[in-house]
């Protein structure tokens, strides 16, 4: 993918997404309000969209952004699910879309279907990796869904929280015309 303005502003609004919920956390040290299933979501929409990494080197930029939302992706979950005291303040009762059943399974489907209507074989390393990153675009379109309902649930959004949703809506939307623009 060739790098334009809207694509840069793009990744540097996700990067700004990441550190701001990062702060949160570590300076709210709480998760209220946050969804561990958006970022369960997303984690999965990074491993399976750069599988790539390990097998062609299109530029270090390329690498380094790839790495970061990996790493900074994990660093989320964990702190959700297992760094005290971030992982007792996480509400599972606000926290209760299927997001196995209602994003991850259909997403899988679509993709495997895409894929096979294309004229793709299930016995090719790189037709894999073509289904993978296929299952990663529709996933991430609806990983937000869990945060929203979160939110929703909440009523009350902290300003970071806000922020956060902020930046996440700004690099979707910069990705879309950095699609038209292309």
């Amino acid at each position: 993918m060739s790098m334009n303005i809207f694509r840069l502003c793009g990744d540097m609004c996700h990067v700004f997404s990441i550190i701001v919920l990062l702060l949160r956390l570590r300076v709210a040290r709480n998760a209220q309000g946050i969804s561990l299933r958006t970022h369960e979501l997303f984690l999965l929409v990074f491993l399976t969209r750069y599988t790539d990494l390990f097998t062609t080197f299109y530029s270090l930029y390329n690498s380094v952004m790839k790495v970061l939302y990996i790493a900074s992706t994990s660093s989320i979950v964990y702190a959700i699910r297992l760094q005290e005291p971030i992982c007792s303040t996480y509400d599972r009762a606000q926290d209760t879309f299927r997001h196995w059943a209602f994003a991850v399974a259909p997403c899988a489907v679509l993709a495997l279907l895409t894929h096979l209507i294309s004229g793709g074989s299930l016995f090719s390393f790189v037709d894999i990796q073509e289904m993978l990153w296929t299952f990663s675009i529709y996933l991430e379109s609806i990983a937000i869904l869990p945060q929203l309902i979160v939110l929703q649930r909440f009523r009350e959004v902290e300003n970071l929280t806000g922020n956060y949703i902020f930046f996440m809506g700004s690099y979707r939307a910069l990705y879309i015309v950095n699609w038209i623009f292309r």
